[in-house]
């Protein structure tokens, strides 16, 4: 096995966004396997989650980025990233994290939070469209089906903040909802990011 080494037990952290003890019980599962541990981390943190998921989130902060260009701001951005105790959502690690998704969709431009509310016309719509370009690209009807599923997540990873990949790999290697997974396993709430406003001068609202 692998040593157990502060330094590996760190990248985890930086990685997870789970705690010291958590990291390292992890590793030490994994034999030292960081990437085995960070399944084990997920996994943990998914399994404690679906439990989570039933508690009220009444508490929160308003995360908010102000993009500056020729010293003005160009793009702003609130985010409600909900809690479910004020004494969690006064902490610095929360309002660090709403300010760094806020600055996410600031750079990534989402169109929903989640999949779930992506309407359903949309959804229709883009199918209907990914599949009208497979057949005119002579794909034979047997895999549309394959490719249209294939392209749809394509389309969530583009538009649900969920679905992204979070813009500051430094901060946090994973998706958004991912990280907000992370925050919720590190923190023992459910904690859940409610909604977004995402205004650029010059852009056409949506």
């Amino acid at each position: 096995m692998a040593e157990i080494t502060a330094a590996l037990v760190a990248t985890l952290r930086k990685s997870s966004g789970a705690g010291m003890m958590d990291a390292k019980r992890a590793l030490e599962e994994a034999a030292g396997d960081l990437a085995r541990a960070a399944e084990i981390l997920r996994e943990k943190g998914l399994a404690s989650a679906k439990k989570r998921s039933e508690r009220a989130t009444e508490q929160g902060t308003i995360g908010h980025y102000l993009h500056f260009q020729a010293d003005r701001p160009v793009i702003g951005v609130l985010v409600e990233l909900s809690s479910e105790t004020d004494f969690v959502a006064k902490s610095d690690r929360f309002q660090s994290a709403a300010r760094d998704i806020a600055m996410h969709v600031a750079a990534a431009r989402p169109r929903w939070v989640r999949r779930d509310e992506v309407p359903d016309a949309i959804l229709a719509k883009e199918r209907e469209l990914i599949a009208a370009q497979a057949r005119n690209e002579g794909k034979p009807d047997k895999v549309i089906d394959k490719i249209v599923d294939g392209k749809v997540n394509s389309f969530f990873e583009d538009n649900v903040l969920y679905d992204q990949t979070f813009v500051n790999p430094e901060k946090f290697e994973g998706t958004v909802g991912q990280l907000v997974e992370s925050l919720a396993a590190t923190m023992g709430e459910n904690i859940s990011v409610r909604r977004f406003a995402r205004v650029g001068v010059g852009e056409v609202a949506e």
